[in-house]
């Protein structure tokens, strides 16, 4: 069997083009979403409850390889299975999309992590997080400002720093909406994860017509030694050729 770990647009065409060959996939959400959209194979949600108990289930469910199609920033998951599967032997491949690139009449600053985002924002601005909720509380020294988190999900509790507030918007959006969007709300500055994709860029294009400068989040290094590629036909071939 082969594993996909999922969680983007990429997993979701790896699965497709896994189960038209043929091959048994299981697929695996860590269930941050609540309402993900179907991967067209059997999906397990939820994480696995640690290391000793993933290398269990790579075991006990004969998983001969392990496609990791996860975000480029679910940094924990991927540097874990990154070792397990080299302890264990089990073939790992790690998909990886290009990232995004600054063009011209783009505003970017790159930054290391959210924490810095304050030292580029002015204490009268409206900023406008692309970041998702999980990592809210790097920007907790963003208070007083008016900060905007958009998240797939109706929020489960209030907002946990001062001038902030949740916007519910499930992707994808086009740049019409993105453009729309952040001049309604008078976004001065744009933070986001340099995640790449060109689904998700519509809100770079956005803020580059609307002069908004933007905080470009640098993605985490991957694992050491980890076989990656770009695409999920890529994938795909290297999942073929193991069964």
């Amino acid at each position: 069997m082969i594993l996909v770990l999922a969680g983007t647009s990429e997993a979701r065409a790896v699965c497709t083009g896994l189960v038209e060959r043929g091959l048994d996939v299981l697929a695996s959400l860590s269930g941050a979403t609540r309402m993900p959209k179907p991967l067209g194979v059997e999906t397990r949600i939820g994480g696995f409850g640690g290391r000793t108990q993933q290398a269990a289930f790579l075991r006990d469910n004969g998983v001969i390889g392990v496609i990791d199609a996860t975000h480029p920033f679910a940094e924990n998951i991927t540097a874990r299975s990154s070792e397990i599967c080299a302890e264990m032997g089990v073939p790992y491949v790690l998909v990886r999309r290009p990232k995004w690139k600054a063009v011209d009449g783009d505003q970017w600053t790159e930054i290391d992590n959210g924490t810095e985002a304050v030292n580029f924002i002015a204490p009268d601005a409206t900023v406008f997080l692309g970041t998702g909720r999980q990592t809210l509380d790097e920007f907790s020294n963003l208070a007083g400002r008016e900060v905007i988190c958009r998240q797939i999900d109706p929020p489960e509790a209030p907002f946990p720093f001062e001038g902030g507030r949740y916007l519910v918007g499930r992707p994808p959006f086009s740049v019409a909406d993105e453009t729309t969007l952040f001049r309604d709300l008078g976004v001065d500055v744009l933070v986001v994860k340099n995640a790449g994709g060109a689904a998700s860029a519509t809100k770079l294009t956005a803020a580059r017509d609307l002069g908004i400068r933007v905080l470009m989040i640098r993605r985490p290094a991957p694992p050491v030694g980890a076989t990656i590629v770009e695409t999920p036909e890529e994938a795909i071939r290297w999942a073929t050729e193991l069964a």
